[in-house]
């Protein structure tokens, strides 16, 4: 199939994450018309965040799909939208609950929030708002599917060409994935740039971005468990 070069596949998906952008900021705009100061009070206002999330993935995902048909290849191909082996699924789940559990021990033993203030703030608004099970689904399944179609799709399939690009193209992929999460601190960053590098290699192992999705998914599941957890027990 004919694949997008390094730079151009770097200008459809900045072209991609914009529109997204663009179109999520301008319906929130609209939305709050003449009440930001509601939205400076609490800027991860989980309604917000919900509407954001669902905005701006799907725009994201239409950019590329047409990046996709414009250098007439097939999507799936490109994004590798394919089941994985059972083997790799196993084998994915069991590193993702290993690194999970390494992340959560350094944070208490350095004396750091398992839940950061996003996490909070954005469970107890969607929760005050009944808003809590459209925000799971953004967070768990519409989030993770607009990453994965973006950074271990789109990205890996335009710049690890060759068995020695995938080494820089998983590394980079990941500080450009993790710089995308710029409402954690230094700590979450880092963490998120341990779980891209996962990722990234298991995009390689298997081929198949499904598993990517589908750990991801369970990463944003853990965090969303554990937010409810320590916000109702932990008190």
């Amino acid at each position: 199939m004919k694949i997008w070069g390094y730079w151009t596949t770097l200008g459809w998906s900045i072209l991609a994450f914009l529109a997204g952008q663009f179109v999520a900021f301008g319906v929130l705009l609209w939305l709050r018309r003449g009440d930001w100061d509601s939205v400076l009070q609490a800027p991860f206002d989980g309604v917000l965040v919900t509407i954001f999330v669902v905005l701006s993935n799907p725009v994201t995902i239409g950019v590329l799909a047409l990046a996709v048909r414009l250098a007439r290849s097939d999507p799936s191909d490109y994004f590798a939208l394919k089941w994985p082996a059972g083997r790799d699924l196993a084998f994915g789940i069991a590193g993702l609950v290993v690194l999970i559990a390494a992340g959560d021990a350094l944070l208490y033993l350095t004396g750091r929030d398992l839940v950061t203030a996003f996490q909070s703030q954005s469970y107890t608004t969607a929760a005050a708002a009944g808003w809590l099970p459209p925000m799971f689904a953004a967070a768990i399944l519409i989030a993770p599917a607009g990453e994965e179609v973006m950074f271990r799709g789109f990205l890996f399939r335009g710049w690890a060409r060759s068995p020695r690009s995938v080494g820089p193209a998983v590394v980079v992929i990941s500080i450009l994935w993790a710089m995308l999460h710029i409402q954690y601190d230094w700590a979450g960053v880092l963490q998120i740039f341990v779980i891209g590098l996962f990722l990234g290699w298991m995009r390689w192992r298997s081929g198949s971005v499904v598993l990517t999705f589908l750990l991801h998914a369970l990463f944003n599941l853990e965090g969303t468990l554990e937010t409810l957890a320590l916000i109702h027990f932990a008190k």
